[in-house]
């Protein structure tokens, strides 16, 4: 066994006002020797949360946190009182129908959190739906209050609202509650009247479906790593042992995830890794029946499908990469009654009682039935065109709405459903740089979309199809009727005028001559590029994630003050597939250099001056931020880092961990590939940090309920950080003396840690409006950017 040392007494420096802290290096918690490299983290320790040494380490790092940001505070406030100027402060969403009520959002001024109404349908003489449009603060007729977000945070430090879902009777109300930050929920199910009945289901993940008798609901649940791999059966006002296993994904490669669908008699539950995934469907009508296989899993075949009724509609990657549209029929027409014969019906015997000794994740003795549309059953409807990915799909009673990326750009096709032949019409709206996006809407309900940019507030709209005597013929293709896209709402920003800015997509050639990288460029529009402007540019580049343009009235400050960009770095999914995999595993590293790229450009061509960019990331964007600093130390003057994975090897190397099966589809496995091994051990932050480099200033913020990363990785790589600056002194009698020392407050080196909260931070708008600002103001600051 390793013997546990230290290299300097228990006792190490706390932060003064000029110091900042300094956690012993302890050898043995965590050593590496893989493929001939040997690595022994001394700081490794410090991932016990429990342990009270680490807490009033974290505490310390707050302490000098608040003494670097002290002549910042100032500013930050200001930044604060202007972000609330522009945000509408009392407001109202746009609301959605549920059976026979419309279910909205209100804000209040001095009110942190939303409350939850509803309000009755009303309907004209002739029957016809007449839609609500509340207004802010005044109360629509037959209004309810259902939920008190500021009521139920009362007395907590953290409190986060997830989802909402009436029952389809309307008499009850379900909302997932999480206290802690660590995305574990709590379901509580209450009387339209606030009479809390059932909390009985905790610990849940994501995913939520009502059985058609009001009475029961499946749920979410995960294992130890986080990983959503069974679905329960819950029957309101039963405890919680008496809830019955319905289904399990055993690979630990994949993840489950619901939500009810448009049509009503269907729930489609899927399972996908970053490549392949598969699906079933239960039926609300018959909540016992366990859920029956939709198709089973095919290589590299990703899949996402949605029902309507008789048939399903199915995105796929199974013929190109970019994905395609199909359609497959189901038995018996997807009558809930017949399929409920095919399927097996659970009992007791699969309670949590019975199961006590379980394993989550365990697979179920019995084999699943034959799935209902195998792939060969797939009959194909469109095909991607040039620069297209295809990405989701919908259906609904009367239309499908296809969600796809073309040019960078989200796009919403539409096709009648009462046209026997597919007619795509797009959702057009008038905007250069745009997200958009549909809305959840009843099955026999119209499609709804919102669109916004970063400059442009969201508009929520309705699209009404063309009437069927006028949309074109299956013949005629030279006219097709276009799409009525009819403004519902569009939100308030008090003082905000998106015509005093210029927003557009510029393209930027990466170093490799050839690619070009997609880039939002916003800029007030009297500036020009003469070298002299502060910039900030942010990134993410994982996942097959696309970083698109949305408003934010947090950023608003930013955009007034530098010229802001983002950059569409290969690893996300803004330019489709292709573009996602030429930043992953191997070839991680373009995402890191793409960003780099996209950095000189924008001092290259004037738009930003030298040594006034600041760069910004979260999460996986934090693992780019980590990169980027050690491989380009002087292009940023300042790097905001969130929760950032910047000890990537390590985490990806313990399958314990959180998450890190799942991920070795997207970093590639570093366990059994001496060649992913290599790869991550050249780009992972926290190993290597250079020595004796000018670093730029860094905020690194964190969370110690983050369950996706874990809060150990910023604050190893933020003692690494300052050790390598000279910041603090070597604690290695090797290293004792061979980085000079600089003062800890020329380029400062901080850890914000929010002791209970989750990966997204604080909760509530006022706590986060003050979180981020605090870290707006640090970064504005170090660019000579005043407030």
């Amino acid at each position: 066994m390793v013997p546990m040392t230290e290299t300097i007494p228990r006792e190490a420096p706390q932060a003064s006002p000029n110091t900042p802290p300094v956690a012993p290096k302890r050898y043995g918690y965590r050593v590496r020797d893989q493929f001939g490299q040997h690595f022994d983290d001394p700081w490794d320790w410090l991932r016990d949360g429990d342990n009270p040494e680490v807490r009033v380490h974290l505490e310390a790092e707050n302490a000098w946190a608040d003494a670097v940001t002290e002549p910042t505070r100032e500013a930050a406030a200001r930044l604060v009182e202007e972000v609330k100027a522009s945000t509408a402060l009392t407001d109202v969403t746009v609301p959605i129908r549920e059976g026979e009520f419309w279910y909205f959002r209100r804000f209040a001024e001095g009110q942190s959190y939303a409350t939850h109404h509803r309000a009755p349908i009303e309907r004209d003489e002739a029957g016809v739906l007449v839609p609500l449009v509340p207004s802010p603060g005044v109360p629509a007729r037959g209004e309810e209050l259902l939920v008190d977000e500021n009521e139920w945070a009362r007395g907590h430090e953290f409190f986060r609202l997830a989802d909402l879902y009436p029952s389809p009777d309307g008499r009850l109300i379900a909302w997932a509650r999480d206290t802690s930050g660590d995305e574990r929920y709590t379901w509580v199910v209450q009387e339209a009247s606030g009479r809390v009945i059932d909390e009985a289901v905790v610990d849940a993940g994501y995913g939520f479906a009502w059985a058609d008798d009001s009475a029961s609901f499946i749920y979410m649940g995960v294992d130890d790593a986080w990983r959503a791999c069974d679905v329960w059966l819950h029957r309101v006002g039963t405890p919680r042992e008496a809830d019955e296993l319905l289904l399990v994904e055993p690979d630990e490669g994949f993840e489950m995830g619901f939500a009810p669908s448009g049509f009503p008699g269907h729930v489609v539950i899927h399972s996908s890794s970053s490549t392949a995934g598969r699906a079933w469907l239960w039926l609300p009508a018959h909540p016992s029946v366990r859920p029956l296989p939709l198709m089973s899993v095919r290589p590299r075949t990703l899949v996402t499908a949605d029902s309507a009724g008789e048939r399903l509609f199915i995105v796929h990657t199974g013929l190109t990469q970019e994905g395609s549209l199909a359609q497959a029929m189901l038995p018996s027409g997807g009558s809930p009654e017949a399929l409920a014969q095919l399927g097996m019906t659970s009992s007791p015997a699969y309670s949590r009682q019975a199961l006590a000794d379980r394993t989550p994740g365990t697979p179920l003795p019995e084999d699943e039935p034959t799935p209902l549309t195998p792939f060969e059953s797939w009959e194909p409807l469109r095909s991607p065109g040039p620069g297209e990915r295809i990405t989701d799909v919908e259906a609904h009673a009367d239309y499908v709405a296809l969600s796809l990326r073309s040019g960078s750009l989200t796009q919403i096709d539409v096709w009648d459903r009462r046209e026997e032949k597919p007619t795509w019409r797009r959702v057009e709206v008038d905007a250069p740089v745009r997200t958009i996006t549909t809305v959840p809407t009843p099955w026999t309900d119209p499609l709804r979309v919102e669109f916004q940019s970063q400059t442009v507030p969201p508009t929520v709209a309705e699209v009404s199809l063309p009437n069927p005597a006028q949309a074109s013929s299956p013949e005629d293709t030279s006219e097709i009727a276009a799409l009525g896209v009819r403004t519902l709402r569009t939100r308030e920003a008090p003082g905000w005028d998106p015509a005093e800015f210029v927003e557009e997509r510029v393209w930027v050639l990466a170093r490799d001559g050839a690619t070009r990288i997609p880039v939002t460029l916003i800029h007030h529009r009297d500036a020009r590029p003469d070298g002299t402007h502060a910039g900030w540019q942010i990134g993410y580049g994982s996942y097959e994630v696309s970083y698109d343009p949305e408003f934010e009235t947090l950023r608003l400050p930013i955009l007034r003050r530098t010229v802001y960009v983002i950059a569409h770095v290969r690893g996300g999914g803004e330019m489709g597939r292709a573009w996602y995999e030429d930043g992953k595993e191997l070839v991680k590293e373009h995402t890191f250099t793409d960003f780099i790229d996209v950095a000189d450009w924008l001092v290259d061509s004037g738009w930003v001056a030298p040594g006034r960019l600041v760069a910004e990331g979260r999460s996986a964007g934090g693992l780019l931020m980590g990169a980027v600093t050690n491989a380009a130390p002087d292009r940023f003057r300042a790097i905001l880092a969130g929760v950032p994975f910047v000890d990537a090897l390590t985490t990806i190397l313990d399958p314990t961990l959180p998450l890190t099966v799942g991920e070795w589809e997207e970093w590639g496995n570093p366990l059994t590939s001496r060649a992913v091994f290599d790869a991550m051990s050249r780009y992972t932050p926290y190993e290597n940090v250079p020595d004796g480099v000018l670093l730029p200033a860094i905020m690194a913020t964190t969370s110690v309920n983050d369950t996706r990363v874990e809060f150990v990785e910023p604050t190893k790589w933020v003692q690494r950080l300052r050790e390598a600056t000279g910041q603090v002194p070597s604690t290695d009698e090797a290293g004792a003396g061979s980085v000079p020392a600089r003062n800890p407050r020329e380029r400062p080196i901080i850890l914000r840690t929010e002791m209970v909260a989750g990966h997204a931070g604080p909760s509530g708008r006022e706590g986060r409006w003050a979180a981020r600002c605090e870290e707006f103001a640090f970064a504005l600051g170090q660019v000579g950017v005043t407030v």
